[in-house]
């Protein structure tokens, strides 16, 4: 049983599609629907990633903290609206501005993810987020995301 505004992994996993190796959030802190989460991803030496980048010393790629920010942020929408994924409609990134990353993460960090809503428009969410690891900002940047029906 978790605090109420915290998620533990079998709440992620019902509040997002992605699954191993692409599930990159492991646990929601803290959640103001409408506002802003704070999530967790343990980053470890068995990441499927770390083999081929780099052999010699293992880094998480920065598109994967943006994706791990994206997928935070994607479990914020959800909660916000009240719904959760289905097999009908995917959550797709819209845009990143302002990317930065400030410090390398690798094998044994714990992959702090904030994101805070900064507007709604039109299906359209934007949120302003980084990543830190203990108390130093490693990452952040601004997202859009949209959710999409599929078509079949």
């Amino acid at each position: 049983m978790t605090k109420q505004n915290e998620m533990n992994i079998s709440e992620v996993l019902n509040h997002l599609p992605h699954r191993y190796p692409f599930l990159l959030v492991d646990k929601v802190i803290s959640i103001e629907p409408g506002k802003k989460i704070i999530a967790l991803k343990n980053v470890t030496i068995n990441e499927p990633f770390f083999p081929g980048h780099f052999p010699h010393h293992p880094v998480m790629p920065g598109v994967l903290i943006v994706e791990a920010l994206a997928q935070a942020a994607a479990i914020l929408s959800f909660k916000t609206n009240e719904e959760l994924p289905t097999s009908d409609s995917v959550y797709y990134f819209a845009g990143i501005d302002r990317a930065r990353f400030k410090k390398p993460v690798g094998p044994g960090d714990q992959l702090i993810l904030e994101a805070n809503v900064n507007r709604v428009l039109k299906g359209i969410w934007q949120y302003s987020c980084q990543a830190l690891v203990e108390d130093t900002v490693v990452a952040q940047a601004d997202i859009m995301c949209i959710l999409k029906e599929i078509k079949k």
